[in-house]
C-alpha cells in the first residue's frame, strides 16, 4: 500500500509591528491603496442594521458590478452557492430597504436599478439598470 503524506501546513505569517496607537482589543484594519478592480461602499449599506449578512453581500456585489451586468435571482444563484429562495429573500431585503429598484422598463419586461443608496436619502435616479430576458420573470 502506498503512504500518503500530508501536505505541510502553511507557514505562519510574521508578526506585525503594531502602530504605537493600535488598538489593545477588537480589530486593527491594514489599509492598501487600490488603484483598480475596486468599489467603494458606503457604511449605511455595510452596517445596515436591518439587513442579513447575505443582503449585505449581495447588495456589495452588485454595486461592484458594470451597469447592463444581470442581477437576476437565475443570474446570482449562478455565480454564488446561495439558492434561489435565499437569493430571492436577500433581493427583497434590499428593495425593503430602498438598496434595490425593480420596475418594468420599456425596452424589456423586467428592470431592476441599483440607487446605491437607502431610500430615505435625498432622492436621486437609479445608477444601475439591467433587463431581464422573458424567460426569467418567472424566478
Amino acid at each position: 500500500m502506498p503512504t500518503h503524506q500530508l501536505p505541510k501546513p502553511p507557514t505562519p505569517p510574521a508578526p506585525l509591528a503594531l502602530p504605537p496607537d493600535a488598538p489593545r482589543a477588537g480589530i486593527l484594519h491594514l489599509r492598501y491603496r487600490h488603484t483598480e478592480r475596486y468599489t467603494v461602499v458606503g457604511n449605511h449599506l455595510a452596517q445596515h442594521p436591518r439587513l442579513s449578512a447575505v443582503a449585505i453581500g449581495f447588495g456589495v456585489y452588485i454595486q461592484s458590478l458594470p451597469d447592463g451586468a444581470p442581477v437576476t435571482v437565475k443570474a446570482l444563484t449562478l455565480r454564488f452557492l446561495e439558492g434561489e429562495v435565499t437569493v430571492a429573500k436577500a433581493l427583497r431585503e434590499l428593495e425593503r430597504e430602498g438598496y434595490l429598484v425593480r420596475q418594468r422598463v420599456p425596452a424589456g419586461p423586467v428592470g431592476t436599478a441599483d440607487p446605491v443608496g437607502p431610500a430615505d436619502s435625498a432622492a436621486r435616479p437609479p445608477r444601475h439598470v439591467c433587463r431581464a430576458p422573458s424567460s426569467l420573470l418567472a424566478r
